[in-house]
């Protein structure tokens, strides 16, 4: 299994990068995963010490740009092929890597994606997943969490499978519950859009549709899976994760369950709905977070989730 490692991405880069990559390497054993580290061979030289005992579990591959985290994602991919996300697509599409993962420019993740490895079909908007914490110390996951800011019924209704197939498969939910996030429990609440969708989840087969949740069962045992629109599923999760900037790093308080919700213990976000693995991770990621990045997308490897994804949307 190869997996794709932009360490160009990220406000820490290559630094941090390299130091998760170690952290993987000392952490995880399993030799049947080789990561290919995609960047600047001069910027990565002072911090390769790190993981140089692992040198046959590894190939550096060398960049020669960079796409900023400011940049236009389409004219940036466009104009700088030798760049660290530019070149992991392009071994990504011609099948010299199993999976791709950046903490780079978001857009140019999400357009690479689309415009390489592809939707696949049937799907009618790719998705991004986020898991979010339980008490229980399990995970829920909440999509779309940022990429699809107004969707219709129909969106959701995808949402809810793509999601259903992620909590199965990657987190090993025997039967994912699905919960439409609402204002209120009852049938014929929220907005349009929350309306027009709760029939059509209602009645979808083959998903455990356990109707309206709310707010405040985001991080409780109702619903595994947590379908919204990326607007606002954006929002939570970035409450979310001021829970720990505000409790953890400013007040200093300690506590198992508020660790969990430092977004570097799940890595990243995998893109759901693509034909080949492709993970983003958060800009301000740490070598914790690459560590778990790395981990989230060889299962996403190993158990062929695209694959199965795949067959879901097989037409009838």
């Amino acid at each position: 299994m190869k997996i794709g490692l932009d360490i160009m991405g990220g406000d820490y880069a290559p630094a941090e990068a390299i130091k998760g990559v170690q952290m993987y390497f000392e952490q995880v054993s399993d030799s049947t995963v080789h990561l290919l580290l995609i960047g600047s061979e001069e910027a990565a030289r002072p911090y390769l010490h790190l993981i140089e005992p692992y040198h046959g579990r590894y190939t550096l591959i060398n960049s020669t740009e960079v796409i900023g985290m400011h940049e236009h994602p389409t004219k940036a991919l466009k104009e700088k092929p030798g760049s660290s996300i530019a070149m992991g697509f392009g071994m990504l599409a011609k099948g010299m890597s199993d999976a791709f993962i950046s903490a780079g420019n978001t857009g140019a993740m999400l357009v690479g994606a689309m415009y390489t490895v592809k939707a696949i079909e049937g799907v009618l908007r790719p998705t991004i997943a986020t898991p979010i914490p339980r008490l229980d110390g399990k995970f829920n996951c909440i999509l779309d969490v940022g990429i699809n800011a107004d969707c219709k019924p129909e969106h959701l209704v995808q949402f809810a499978q793509l999601g259903a197939l992620y909590a199965h498969n990657i987190l090993g939910v025997e039967k994912p519950r699905v919960g439409l996030l609402n204002i209120g429990e009852e049938e014929g609440k929220g907005n349009l859009l929350a309306q027009a969708t709760y029939p059509l989840l209602k009645e979808l087969p083959g998903i455990d549709f356990v109707g309206n949740i709310e707010g405040r069962d985001v991080f409780s045992e109702k619903a595994e899976v947590i379908v919204c629109e990326g607007f606002v599923g954006n929002v939570v999760i970035k409450m979310a994760e001021s829970i720990y900037d505000i409790f953890k790093v400013q007040k200093g308080f300690n506590d198992e369950f508020l660790d969990t919700f430092n977004f570097e213990v799940y890595g990243g976000t995998p893109i759901l709905g693509v034909n080949k693995p492709v993970m983003i991770g958060h800009g301000i990621s740490h070598a914790l977070a690459f560590r778990n990045i790395i981990e989230v997308a060889s299962k996403l490897v190993s158990t062929d989730l695209c694959g199965t994804i795949r067959n879901s949307f097989l037409p009838a």
